[in-house]
C-alpha cells in the first residue's frame, strides 16, 4: 500500500471515461489499497481511480465510520433531491453547492469480484455519485447550474495550486482518435 499523489483539475484523465474491470487480481487489490490509504491520507471520503491517474471503474470511501470500495457501479437514484456542499480531492479548498438524489442503491463488485449492493443516503449518497461520476469524467462542478460554474472556473483560475500546475499539463504527441492529436 501506498500514498499516490492525487490529479488535479485540469489532467486529461479526470475527464476521461474509466475503463470497465474485467479482471480481479493482485494488481486490482493492490490499486484498491493505495486508493484507500490515499484517501484518508488526504484526507477525503471518497477517492476515485481516475483522480489518481488510473483510468478504471475503481473508486473507495469512507463516510460514516464505514470505509469501502466499489468496481464498475450501476447507480438506481431516487428522484427526491438534496442540495449541499460538495468539494473535491482533484479541487482542493473549494466546495460548492450541489444537487444530487437522496438516495442511492449502487450495485458493483468488490475486489474479488463478488456482487455488492450500497445502499446510502445523503453523505453516503452524494459520496457514491461523486466518485462514480468521476468514473464517467465528470466533475462535480459539472453539476453546477450556469453561475454557479462561472463562479467555480473563477474560483478555480484564483487558486494556487491551478496557476502552479496550468502551465505543466502536457499534450501527447501521439496521433490518437483517428489523426486527431
Amino acid at each position: 500500500m501506498s500514498v499516490k499523489p492525487v490529479r488535479l483539475f485540469g489532467d486529461p484523465v479526470l475527464t476521461t471515461p474509466a475503463l470497465e474491470v474485467t479482471t480481479f487480481d493482485k494488481e486490482l487489490r493492490q490499486l484498491v489499497a493505495d486508493l484507500t490509504m490515499t484517501m484518508m491520507e488526504a484526507p477525503g471520503v471518497g477517492l476515485a481511480a481516475p483522480q489518481i491517474g488510473v483510468s478504471l471503474r475503481v473508486f473507495t470511501y469512507d463516510v460514516d465510520d464505514e470505509i469501502g470500495h466499489l468496481i464498475n457501479p450501476v447507480l438506481d437514484l431516487s428522484d427526491e433531491m438534496q442540495d449541499g456542499p460538495e468539494g473535491c480531492l482533484s479541487l482542493p479548498g473549494l466546495t460548492f453547492d450541489t444537487p444530487r438524489a437522496m438516495n442511492v442503491v449502487a450495485k458493483g463488485m468488490n475486489m474479488f469480484g463478488e456482487p455488492v449492493t450500497i445502499v446510502g443516503t445523503e453523505l453516503l449518497a452524494r459520496c457514491v455519485q461523486h466518485e462514480s461520476d468521476h468514473l464517467d469524467g465528470v466533475l462535480f462542478i459539472d453539476r453546477l447550474d450556469v453561475e454557479a460554474r462561472k463562479e467555480a472556473m473563477k474560483a478555480i483560475r484564483e487558486t494556487e495550486w491551478f496557476a502552479a500546475g496550468a502551465q505543466t499539463i502536457k499534450v501527447s504527441p501521439h496521433t490518437m482518435f483517428n489523426g486527431m492529436t
